[in-house]
């Protein structure tokens, strides 16, 4: 059997925010995790349109696209196409997971939630020639699964081909975030054997790590034991975590003791009450500053993620998040406009408020302000969001957030780093082209190992009547 997994282009990456370096970060791991489970005669091909053209003129027998909210139209634009040439067509991902109707207008089989369990009982089926036109998700186990092919990846396209994931989901719920809804029906998070995630990852070339989980250390004890395992391979490697995570004693220094040398960290606000009004109770009352000193103690970098137009902030919050920001020192900092997902309780709460501006789901890339704020127009939030943008990465600020650092090697590695990711589109753009990104890999292996390791500062007394632990967020 001829199948054809894709991955089509975001929106962003064919518009005018398009970077270069950003779209060919990661290859589309799922779709090498669904390949896996094909026999080993199928003929199968990956294809990612960020990186290569779709070559459309083939007829497999099956397709399979991962659909997110961004990349829809276009998914469904080709899913119509293989679909006109004869192949059973499957569509899947949080976008579909919200709008299954919507996506079976343009395909034979949509899956609903991860696809652990119910992508082999659809082979199964389409086998057997009884394919159904809708499979849920319900039973969450990452235990005993097969490993991406790997094989299929164009490695030498990617600056990070050396991705992967050891858990599924997140613990907590915020209001806006699709994870709740792609979830819904079983386990909102689970992860895998700490030993088979051991095999994999010792099984990977190079030195370089990319957890995408949403939160690799959502279980502490399972957090734990991967890093005491990956104690001694010589790995250096980035993740996302929470402030939680960070704030737990012992845990950040098992992280930085077994390589994590970069993590992107949620702040999203500096107000308590935006953080309350959108369920992100897991930050409330946390002490950013405290998180941060624990993160830049152990060489740890930060990528900041902040959110503009909850319902607490006014035109004053772009400066005073970039003023924040680059005063902690932070490395670099993804700004978005809150967006709100189909399916997300912020959605249903602001589709009852008749605050939804538009369904055009291209423009749902946090880019776009697709709803009416209540703090200032939406016009206003667009172009704050840009002067925020603008703001933190100017060559002051860089060197103003370098200079927050103790040692002059920190100093040196934020600018490096910094300049690498921001200011150098034109490099990026010169090396993509002449597909030569992988050989910028061992020049980001260097990047994040040069940090230094200092010894840590104690965890602030948040006890009742302790001194100083004040929490940076605002009553």
């Amino acid at each position: 059997m001829k199948v054809k997994l894709i991955l089509p282009a975001l929106t962003e990456a064919t518009s005018p925010y398009w970077r270069p370096i950003k779209y060919s970060l990661f290859p589309p791991l799922g779709l090498a995790t669904l390949a896996a489970y094909l026999p080993g005669d199928d003929e199968i091909t990956i294809e990612d349109e960020h990186v290569e053209p779709l070559r459309l003129s083939d007829e497999p027998d099956l397709v399979a696209i991962r659909v997110y909210i961004t990349n829809a139209y276009r998914a469904y634009e080709i899913a119509d196409h293989y679909r006109a040439r004869g192949a059973h067509v499957c569509v899947g991902g949080p976008h579909v997971t919200s709008l299954p109707d919507e996506a079976l207008d343009h395909a034979d089989t949509v899956f609903l939630g991860p696809g652990e369990d119910t992508w082999p009982t659809f082979l199964t089926d389409h086998r057997a020639g009884r394919p159904r036109s809708v499979y849920r998700s319900t039973e969450r186990d990452l235990v005993g699964h097969p490993r991406p092919r790997r094989d299929l990846i164009k490695r030498h396209l990617y600056l990070v081909p050396n991705s992967m994931v050891v858990s599924r989901g997140c613990p907590h719920r915020c209001d806006f975030c699709y994870s709740g809804q792609f979830y819904a029906g079983g386990a909102p998070y689970y992860h895998r054997r700490v030993d088979e995630a051991l095999a994999e990852i010792e099984s990977l070339p190079g030195r370089h790590l990319y957890f995408l989980d949403d939160n690799l250390w959502g279980d502490p004890r399972f957090a734990e034991a991967l890093f005491d395992g990956m104690k001694g391979m010589n790995r250096v490697w980035q993740a996302a975590g929470s402030i939680e995570g960070v704030m737990r004693p012992g845990m950040l220094e098992r992280a930085a003791d077994a390589g994590l040398r970069s993590l992107f960290v949620g702040f999203e606000t500096l107000s308590d009450r935006n953080l309350a009004a959108q369920s992100k109770v897991q930050n409330l009352g946390g002490d950013y500053e405290a998180a941060i000193r624990r993160l830049h103690d152990l060489g740890v970098m930060i990528n900041g993620s902040f959110i503009f137009g909850l319902d607490e902030d006014d035109e004053s919050v772009f400066g005073r998040t970039v003023e924040w920001a680059v005063g902690q020192g932070t490395e670099t900092a993804t700004f978005h406009i809150l967006t709100p997902y189909p399916g997300t309780r912020l959605h249903a709460r602001l589709s009852s408020e008749g605050r939804i501006l538009t369904t055009d789901w291209s423009r749902y890339d946090t880019r776009h302000a697709v709803f009416t704020p209540a703090g200032m127009s939406p016009e206003a939030l667009e172009s704050g969001y840009r002067r925020a943008y603008d703001a933190f990465y100017t060559w002051k600020s860089i060197a103003e957030a370098a200079w927050t650092k103790d040692t002059l090697a920190e100093r040196l590695r934020h600018l490096a780093f910094t300049a690498a990711w921001r200011k150098m589109d034109w490099l990026w753009h010169l090396i993509i082209s002449a597909k030569r990104v992988s050989r910028s890999r061992g020049l980001l292996e260097a990047l994040l190992d040069s940090g230094c390791r200092r010894s840590h500062r104690p965890l602030p007394d948040t006890s009742a009547g302790a001194g100083d632990a004040t929490p940076v967020v605002s009553r």
